[in-house]
């Protein structure tokens, strides 16, 4: 590329803010984001909250990719109400704002939004524990979700679950509303194993026979796992959840997680980036899937105890697959 070619390329800038810089998924998003960033010639800066939930700091990286003049922003939102006045003066001021694996509530607050089918990834793992258990009537379950702010991610990989396992949800953006008595409780993990294991315990207080665990991601499940493993109890319960990392994978392969619903953040950043590339030559915004308020990346069912009827692939097939 000539020098002036490539300064017009590099001319672009673009920003990518995360949940944290700590979670294998977002720190894989990062990887798809730079490497896509690199290869367009756009100059790609990077921020992320300091935990799961940090709205102020992602608010904060808006103002600062604003300021730079971004011609696009990348953002996986902590707390979507809370960032709505910002995202508007970021796209007010021309920026192509994407919303990566986490939809805004409503969708349309971002230009666009590139993220797995959450509500159909609780579902596959729903179908699946139900299918595994057989006779669900005697099924005690914890839910393990994200944090209090009950973002879009958490409430519909939740409710995504209760569907599949065959309960009846009552408002689908509200988590722990139902009534159903196979429902011990829920509690929140902020999406790690420390708080997968603390939440575990808590549940457990309430009723020691859990035997199905759901659970928002998959650190939170090996720490769900960890917490029944202390009480000799690892073999008693069912453990679900979402991501298709390569820990978790391996621990689908291990018999610790009985499916996981996998997800693609590599290609929800790469093609952020391309977006953002594609708004800047001429305007182009990106358009949805078909019946859908998003554009969806895909997701597939991880388990090596296969259901007929419920598609899915080995964990060795996904080892090929996975990130993190």
């Amino acid at each position: 590329m000539s020098a002036p070619a490539f300064a017009a390329a590099h001319s672009v800038s673009a920003c990518l803010i995360t949940k944290t810089d700590t979670n294998p998924f977002f720190v894989k998003m990062k990887e798809g984001a730079e490497a896509k960033a690199e290869e367009m010639g756009i100059t790609l800066s990077s921020y992320a909250g300091k935990i799961d939930g940090d709205v102020e700091t992602q608010i904060a990286a808006v103002e600062s990719c604003i300021a730079a003049g971004a011609k696009g922003i990348l953002i996986t939102p902590s707390d979507g109400a809370a960032l709505m006045p910002v995202i508007a003066q970021a796209r007010e001021a021309g920026a192509l704002v994407i919303a990566l694996d986490t939809p805004f509530e409503p969708a349309d607050v971002a230009d666009a939004t590139f993220a797995t089918d959450n509500f159909k990834a609780g579902v596959l793992i729903g179908e699946w524990a139900a299918a595994k258990m057989g006779d669900t009537s005697a099924a005690k379950i914890a839910l393990l979700d994200l944090n209090p702010s009950e973002v879009s991610v958490d409430y519909l990989r939740d409710n995504g679950f209760l569907q599949g396992f065959g309960i009846d949800i009552k408002d689908p953006t509200d988590i722990g509303d139902e009534d159903d008595e196979r429902i011990v409780g829920n509690d929140v993990t902020n999406g790690n194993e420390e708080g997968g294991r603390t939440a575990m315990e808590n549940l457990m207080q309430m009723d020691n026979g859990i035997n199905v665990v759901y659970t928002i991601n998959e650190p939170a499940a090996a720490g769900a796992y960890e917490a029944l493993k202390s009480f000799g109890m690892e073999d008693q319960a069912l453990i679900v959840s979402v991501d298709g990392g390569c820990p978790g994978v391996q621990n689908v392969k291990e018999g610790i997680i009985g499916a996981t619903s996998m997800q693609f953040p590599l290609l929800m950043a790469s093609m952020g980036i391309e977006a953002i590339a594609a708004f800047a030559k001429d305007g182009t915004k990106p358009q949805n899937t078909e019946g859908l308020d998003f554009f969806n990346t895909g997701v597939e069912l991880v388990t090596d105890e296969p259901i007929e009827g419920i598609p899915s692939i080995t964990s060795d097939e996904a080892l090929e697959k996975c990130w993190g």
